[in-house]
């Protein structure tokens, strides 16, 4: 039986290409970036060229990219960093009810530090409301943090027309593109956006190692002490080894970004065509147009999530709920929660992400697998 990865939001295989940029660092290339040596110049330099290569990525310059562990570390980083450094204007912070809990449980952590959290909601389509952001904005808001795609249901947010909203109203703008990144074009001069968090093992680099741009002579508080590393913003000695492996993933994955984009759209569609010649009954979850190409959430209302996925795990399908797993059980989405749609959806919903290594072929064997789950569900 051939097993069919559709779970790429998740994470993603290390393409071979990443792996054997990193193996030099397992062996001969061990110096510390920060020693003077040769040794540690010689790795300094590989640091060096993989921050210009992710800031080129962007559109950024070099030293506004900051190394992190990764899409976590670089949410933590963006929120708490900015509203310590930015105290003495306000303790206010805004963000959406359908934020990834990196987010989340950060802004909860805040609230516990005194700070205040407004959290916008979505529509049913997991889209923020523009003008419910700009009321949420007071004298005292420091920071709005929206999420870029979102990773469950896919919605793409109006980055831009918050962003100038931030910009307007003298507020920082920090958007997670982890789910984002390598599928869709950022560019951070075109963006009215200051703070971006980027993730590895989301473009087929390992796990981590990420990144958080900081737009220039944006002030910060470091989110961790014991070093002078990343100019002073994030002590620790660098993951060179994980550098190097982010930095090749990025030159692969900008490289064919247009060509991903169109075959993880085929896939899509291909899921659907087939499901609907099969008479296979499901509801799309997620904005109908604007929506990263890479996740389909979809809901089979005769078959409950925790059954379906079992089913497709015997069948030798990953795919997922979308929302978090605790102790072998499912937690219902707290973004489809958010998006107020019937229970009997988002106790059903399923999501399928496309990536490297899948194929048409797969899809299709993988669609009408899928289909004969659901129907035999129906029996």
């Amino acid at each position: 039986m051939e097993e069919i990865y559709l779970d790429h939001a998740a994470t993603t295989p290390v393409h071979p290409a990443v792996l054997d940029a990193m193996l030099p660092f397992y062996k001969e290339m061990h110096g510390n970036p920060s020693s003077l040596h040769r040794f540690g110049q010689r790795t300094r330099y590989v640091v060096d060229q993989a921050r210009s290569t992710i800031a080129a990525s962007l559109h950024a310059s070099p030293a506004e990219i900051v190394f992190t562990s990764g899409g976590t570390e670089a949410d933590n980083m963006a929120l708490i960093g900015i509203m310590a450094a930015h105290a003495e204007k306000g303790k206010h912070l805004i963000t959406s009810t359908i934020e990834h809990h990196a987010v989340l449980d950060t802004c909860e952590y805040l609230e516990r530090q005194g700070y205040e959290v407004t959290y916008v909601p979505v529509d049913h389509t997991g889209t923020v409301s523009v003008e419910a952001i700009r009321a949420a904005i007071r004298p005292d808001t420091v920071l709005i943090s929206i999420m870029y795609g979102n990773n469950e249901v896919g919605t793409l947010q109006p980055i831009e027309e918050i962003g100038r909203i931030a910009r307007e109203n003298g507020v920082y703008f920090h958007t997670d593109a982890v789910q984002a990144y390598g599928v869709e074009a950022l560019d951070v001069k075109q963006l009215p956006v200051d703070l971006l968090s980027l993730s590895a093992h989301k473009i087929n680099a390992p796990k981590g190692i990420g990144a958080l741009y900081i737009a220039r002579n944006i002030k910060i508080a470091p989110y961790l002490h014991g070093g002078n590393q990343e100019k002073k913003r994030r002590a620790g000695t660098e993951n060179v080894a994980g550098i190097s492996g982010f930095a090749k993933a990025v030159e692969i994955v900008m490289a064919q970004r247009e060509e991903h984009r169109a075959d993880y759209l085929k896939y899509r569609a291909l899921m659907l065509e087939i499901w609907q010649e099969m008479g296979v009954e499901y509801t799309l979850n997620g904005h109908p147009e604007h929506y990263l190409p890479h996740i389909l959430n979809v809901s089979f209302p005769s078959i409950k999530t925790e059954t379906m996925l079992m089913n497709l795990d015997i069948a030798g399908i990953a795919a997922a709920s979308g929302s978090a797993c605790t102790a072998g059980s499912l937690e219902i989405s707290h973004v489809l929660q958010a998006m107020n749609l019937p229970e009997a959806i988002v106790e059903s919903a399923i999501r399928f992400s496309f990536g490297y290594g899948n194929s048409p072929e797969q899809i299709r064997a993988a669609a009408r697998k899928i289909g004969g789950i659901v129907q035999g569900g129906n029996k």
